[in-house]
């Protein structure tokens, strides 16, 4: 993404500043998002229509038809004994732009992995990335994955923004990504919601997962149902843990900057700081990659420059594989 200056700014500054600027922009512009980290639903994909069944979960008394699974303004709460109740803006959003906040968060805020992880999140940082989206300081490398929040920031008052984020900074994370180390991983296809699923039947099989992360629903069905007992597993590089334990402890001998010096020596957070263990691996690589090449900017992303800067395509699955295998 190229940034322009004011005229009489650009003339005063170096030719050795527009020069490294130009690199810069030059080396954003040529960034490509690595699929596995922004999954995109698979061209020609389509969800069966809904022909009336009324689906079920084990463990609830509830059932819904799959219209009323994907309705972005009163989406399933399978197990409302399972968190406090709900807000407005949450369980049912607001027409016709702002969506409910537990559609793709979750009731219980572990989200899925084509969103984020809200749970224990501070209040205030919640709120500061919904400025962040609203103003355009915060957007995705793939631009279509964060439009939708991009329309929510822009639409969602001051009262709502303030009710979501109360709520789920007082649920507690939970465990729900089992992080396992394998150099193959199950053959997949992207499908609805820009989910990743493990194939079945002829298409089944497995190929070499090389420098991914893979992260797919232990059960495709209740994933796809948003059940909020069904979790995740995600498939790292062998030796990835250990590696990115290094990184994130030590620096990587100047690599990077230990993230214990911000995220707390138990990386869960300090303030405002988010807690950034047990979360989706792919969700955190997404961040990591739109921090280096420009789509997250702001005061406090600026911090984080420093720390991404000379971070390798392996470097950042590594962090990933390792935050992602720690207890939230």
């Amino acid at each position: 993404m190229r940034k322009y200056f004011p005229g009489a700014a650009l003339v005063a500054l170096p030719v050795a500043a527009l020069s490294a600027w130009g690199i810069a922009a030059q080396a954003a512009d040529a960034f490509q998002p690595p699929p596995w980290a922004y999954p995109i639903m698979d061209p020609g994909f389509v969800r069966a229509p809904d022909d009336g069944t009324v689906f079920r979960v084990p463990g609830s008394d509830k059932g819904f038809t799959r219209t009323q699974i994907d309705d972005p303004f009163a989406p399933p709460d399978w197990y409302p004994g399972d968190h406090p109740p709900m807000p407005p803006v949450v369980a049912n959003g607001r027409r016709p732009d702002v969506r409910a906040c537990g559609q793709c968060h979750m009731p219980h805020g572990a989200g899925h992995p084509e969103s984020s992880g809200m749970a224990g999140l501070p209040a205030n940082y919640i709120i500061e990335q919904l400025r962040a989206y609203k103003s355009g300081a915060r957007k995705s490398s793939v631009p279509a994955r964060s439009a939708s929040m991009v329309a929510i920031a822009n639409a969602i008052t001051e009262d709502e923004m303030k009710a979501a984020a109360d709520y789920f900074s007082k649920l507690p994370p939970v465990k729900w990504i089992r992080v396992i180390e394998s150099a193959t991983v199950p053959k997949t296809y992207v499908g609805g919601g820009n989910m990743r699923h493990a194939h079945t039947g002829a298409n089944a099989g497995t190929e070499p997962l090389g420098q991914r992360i893979i992260e797919i629903p232990e059960d495709s069905e209740r994933a796809e149902l948003r059940d909020g007992r069904s979790p995740f597993k995600a498939y790292v590089p062998v030796g990835s843990i250990k590696k990115g334990e290094e990184l994130v402890l030590t620096g990587g001998a100047g690599k990077t900057i230990q993230c214990t010096v911000c995220h707390g020596p138990d990386l869960k957070g300090i303030g405002d700081i988010p807690n950034i263990v047990g979360r989706s691996p792919i969700y955190l690589a997404r961040q990591l990659y739109d921090i280096k090449h420009g789509s997250r900017t702001g005061p406090t992303v600026a911090l984080m420059q420093a720390v991404v800067a000379k971070l390798t395509d392996d470097d950042i699955v590594a962090i990933a594989a390792y935050t992602a295998s720690q207890a939230p």
